[in-house]
C-alpha cells in the first residue's frame, strides 16, 4: 500500500550524510556504469544542498532515490570482447515513517533486472539468495560472484552438452511453428523433458507459437517424437499441428537452457490475450544474433 506523502519524514542529518556517502562511493567505483532515473539526480542535489525545507519536501514525494548500475560481469581477469553486464536497480532511502527516527540508516534495496543471457528462473533465484544482512558493497559483490559462477557453469554445461551430442548427430538448431499452443501442461512438458535429451532453446506460446531447440539432430527428433506420442497422447491427431520450419547446423548454442519466454517478451494481444507480439520476438532474436531465423520461420 502506498504511504501518504505526509507520513514520510527525512532521516536525521547524520544518516542523510551516510546515505549520500554510499551513493558517492558507488559513483567513484563505477563512474561510467551508473545512471539515475528522471527525478533522483535532482533530489540528490537538493539533499546535498542541506536546505532543510526543500529536503523535507523532496523526500515526502520521493522517499527513496533510484539509480541503475550496469555491473560488469567477466569470467577472466581481463575484460573480454564479449564481456557481459548485469543491471542492478538500486533504491537508496532518505526518509522514514512513524514517530521515532531510526538510529541507523535504512537498508539500500537492490533488485536484479533479468539480462538476455540469464533465464528468468535464475534471475529470480539470484535475487532471492541475496543475504539480507550484507551492506551495499557486500551485496553487489555477492551478485557479481553469483553471476560469474552462473556464466562459468554455462560454459561448462555447453562443453558437456556439445560432447554429449557427438553420438546423436551434429549440433543443430531447429525451429518449429505452431498455429496455436496454449495448454499449460503441454507447454510445461517442452521445458520439463528437454534436459533429458540435452536440449536447450525456448518456447513462445500463443497464436502463433514458436519453439526453438538446440542439440543433437537425432536427440531433437527423439524429443519431438516423445512429445507427440506421450505428452500429447490424449490430443486428437488433427490438433497436433506443429511443423518444422527450419533446421541448421550451428557451432555453439545460444541458449543456456530450455525456457518459456511467453510472458517476458512483448505484449499479449487479442480477446484472450493469446496473440503474440511478433515484432518483439523479432527484436529479441536479433539481440541474440538470430534475426535471420525470424524471416525463415515466420515469413
Amino acid at each position: 500500500m502506498m504511504m501518504n506523502a505526509q507520513q514520510w519524514q527525512i532521516l536525521p542529518p547524520d544518516l542523510v550524510e551516510l546515505q549520500i556517502g554510499q551513493v558517492d562511493l558507488l559513483l567513484a567505483m563505477y563512474p561510467e556504469e551508473i545512471t539515475f532515473d528522471e527525478n533522483s539526480q535532482g533530489i540528490l542535489d537538493i539533499l546535498r544542498d542541506t536546505d532543510d525545507v526543500r529536503s523535507r519536501t523532496a523526500v515526502k514525494l520521493t522517499p527513496s532515490i533510484s539509480l541503475f548500475l550496469d555491473l560488469p560481469i567477466t569470467i577472466a581477469e581481463e575484460a573480454a570482447p564479449d564481456s557481459k553486464s548485469l543491471r542492478l536497480d538500486i533504491g537508496v532511502p532518505f526518509a522514514y515513517s512513524g514517530n521515532v527516527a531510526p538510529s541507523e540508516s535504512p537498508s539500500v534495496k537492490v533488485r536484479v533486472q533479468q539480462p538476455n543471457w540469464m533465464s528468468k528462473a535464475a534471475t529470480s533465484q539470484l535475487t532471492a539468495d541475496i543475504p539480507e544482512d550484507e551492506d551495499l558493497l557486500g551485496t553487489i559483490e555477492f551478485i557479481r560472484e553469483a553471476a560469474v559462477e552462473y556464466l562459468a557453469n554455462i560454459e561448462t554445461k555447453d562443453m558437456t552438452l556439445d560432447t554429449d551430442t557427438v553420438d546423436s548427430g551434429p549440433l543443430v538448431r531447429v525451429w518449429f511453428y505452431f498455429p496455436s499452443i496454449s495448454t499449460r501442461s503441454k507447454r510445461d512438458d517442452f521445458i520439463k523433458y528437454a534436459p533429458s535429451y540435452q536440449l536447450t532453446g525456448f518456447l513462445y506460446a500463443g497464436k502463433p507459437g514458436l519453439l526453438c531447440v538446440e542439440g543433437g539432430s537425432q536427440s531433437i527428433d527423439d524429443y519431438m517424437k516423445f512429445i507427440k506420442t506421450e505428452s500429447w497422447g490424449d490430443i486428437p491427431a488433427h490438433h497436433k499441428k506443429v511443423s518444422e520450419r527450419h533446421r541448421e547446423e550451428c557451432e555453439k548454442r545460444v541458449f543456456p537452457d530450455m525456457t518459456e519466454i511467453t510472458d517476458t517478451v512483448g505484449e499479449r494481444r487479442g480477446q484472450r490475450a493469446n496473440r503474440g507480439d511478433m515484432k518483439a520476438i523479432e527484436e529479441w532474436l536479433v539481440e541474440r544474433g538470430l534475426g535471420d531465423a525470424f524471416t525463415k520461420v515466420l515469413m
